[in-house]
């Protein structure tokens, strides 16, 4: 392999021989590429011979594995009756197998290291994109953003997302004032969304420690880059999340990395597999946001390469960064694949010894039309080109050999166990046992208060050592009860006694009464 190329294969010409070598300058290798074509047409190949020959150039590689197929690069290569036809045949002599540096990633932390990042790191952009919310609750979102910034409330992992809008359903009124509505119903359904992420295993990924971007940057000590390989086959599970995450390390890699102009060779190249997954039902804001990155990443050394079912896939603002091409073959049986065959052939420069439309339907396994950017950056005419075999595995590793690369894997315990400090949920939670505790504490005050105050009242007293009205026509009642049992001579003397006081008390009152009306 030359020091300043790539070897992707051999060209095919019209007497059927295969003679030209066919190259990817590293010099060029940041300018981004496209790997197209249909399932099982050898795009997986073509993703591992790029992968190796870029290590070997000593630039980092970060990829993701979908079927699982990719874990083979980490080890050496088996003799093949194809692969040795296909190396004599395209001339790669000598074809040695090799084993690659790998390192492997993996969100739920079971066939790789665990890959986290900060909702803060994640931003309300992104992550309206991984929940679709409807612009109303986008907008809550980055209100929701804005409040954690100025009361300095760290955004870590999904609890203290939680703990924050409700906090602001709280202040809504108060929030309302400055910065717009913040309906609760849309507090509400993000909430409601929160937890299907989090059933989803998006707990997984948002937390500490947060992946380092230089530790997907490594390289050896014999001077070959690190391919680090994300474990995908459960996360493609929830496409939009593996879509969500990828942009998200992609725009990491943008705002982290410095300017370094057009270097000699990459510093990094990232592999996007599945790549309609980003765009489908994307919002404009968001395809706008990949243009961007993708336009502008290059300067900072970083190669993006989209792989594909079909050319469109990938809108046409980001398609037309993409200066290396490999397409594979495609189907043109409907008129939608028709017309991705057109697409496809009229991106590439013509050649005249065949027609692209046609050649695209016809290529075998393994083959592919290929135009890579030359001098000055120009593309070179298309090829038709036998893709060279791989010197590493083809086809999956087994759990003890990856097992045996996780322990020896340079990060081996720096991201393995989560760490929860001190954040949002942890601060609110404290903000609102204070607040119970001040209220519990003037509730018990204001009632001691009132009892100091009915202290203050005293009773008065009517001679009788304090014994009350009640009191008093108690005992009166109660002697009358014990002196109910008098005689029959004594009950006939108070009755005359009865009648006598009553006639002469009615004299008195006539006799009163009388003199006072003469006095009139």
């Amino acid at each position: 392999m030359a020091e300043d190329s790539i070897f992707l294969g051999a060209s095919r010409h019209p007497d059927d021989s295969y003679q030209q070598a066919e190259r990817l300058l590293l010099k060029y290798a940041n300018r981004h590429g496209l790997v197209t074509g249909a399932t099982g047409t050898g795009k997986t190949v073509t993703l591992q011979i790029l992968a190796e020959g870029f290590s070997n150039a000593g630039v980092p590689v970060f990829c993701a594995d979908v079927k699982g197929d990719l874990s083979g690069i980490a080890m050496m290569g088996e003799e093949k009756d194809f692969l040795s036809k296909r190396a004599d045949t395209i001339k790669l002599d000598p074809y040695a197998f090799q084993e690659f540096p790998v390192i492997f990633w993996d969100l739920f932390g079971e066939k790789g290291h665990p890959i986290r990042t900060t909702i803060s790191e994640m931003g309300p952009l992104l992550l309206s994109r991984l929940m679709n919310l409807s612009d109303a609750q986008e907008g809550v979102l980055n209100i929701a953003f804005r409040i954690a910034d100025e009361e300095g409330l760290l955004l870590l992992d999904m609890k203290d997302l939680q703990a924050l809008l409700v906090h602001v359903a709280d202040r809504a009124d108060e929030i309302g004032t400055r910065y717009g509505n913040v309906s609760k119903q849309s507090v509400g359904a993000i909430q409601r969304t929160l937890l299907v992420l989090e059933q989803q295993g998006a707990n997984f990924f948002f937390g500490e420690p947060a992946l380092k971007i230089s530790d997907i940057m490594r390289t050896t000590p014999d001077g070959r880059g690190a391919i680090n390989v994300l474990a995908a086959d459960k996360l493609m599970m929830n496409p939009r999340l593996y879509a969500t995450f990828l942009l998200w390390l992609l725009s990491e890699l943008f705002e982290e990395l410095p300017e370094v102009g057009d270097p000699d060779r990459p510093r990094l190249v990232f592999f996007f597999d599945e790549a309609h997954l980003l765009f489908d039902e994307a919002p404009k804001i968001l395809v706008d946001r990949v243009e961007q990155v993708v336009r502008l990443i290059r300067s900072k050394g970083v190669g993006v390469y989209f792989v594909t079912q079909n050319p469109l896939d990938v809108p046409e603002t980001v398609l037309s960064q993409l200066g290396n091409r490999i397409q594979h073959a495609l189907r043109a049986y409907t008129p939608r694949e028709q017309k991705a065959v057109k697409t496809a052939a009229d991106t590439f420069r013509p050649n005249p010894d065949f027609d692209c439309f046609e050649a695209i339907t016809k290529l075998g396994v393994g083959e592919a039309l290929v135009s890579t950017l030359e001098s000055k950056g120009v593309p070179s005419m298309v090829q038709r080109t036998l893709i060279r075999p791989p010197a590493s595995r083809l086809g999956p590793i087994t759990d003890a050999e990856r097992d045996r690369l996780l322990k020896a894997s340079p990060v081996f315990g720096q991201y393995d166990e989560s760490v929860d400090r001190e954040s949002a949920f942890e601060i609110l939670q404290k903000k609102a046992a204070d607040k119970a505790k001040a209220e519990a504490e003037a509730q018990k005050a204001e009632e001691a208060g009132e009892v100091d105050e009915r202290s203050r009242w005293s009773l008065p007293d009517f001679g009788d050592g304090g014994t009350s009205t009640k009191t008093r026509r108690k005992t009166t009642t109660t002697r009358r009860r014990t002196s109910n049992r008098q005689s029959v001579t004594e009950a006939a003397i108070k009755s005359v006694v009865r009648s006598v006081g009553t006639s002469l008390g009615r004299a008195l009152v006539r006799g009163i009464l009388g003199s006072l009306k003469k006095g009139r």
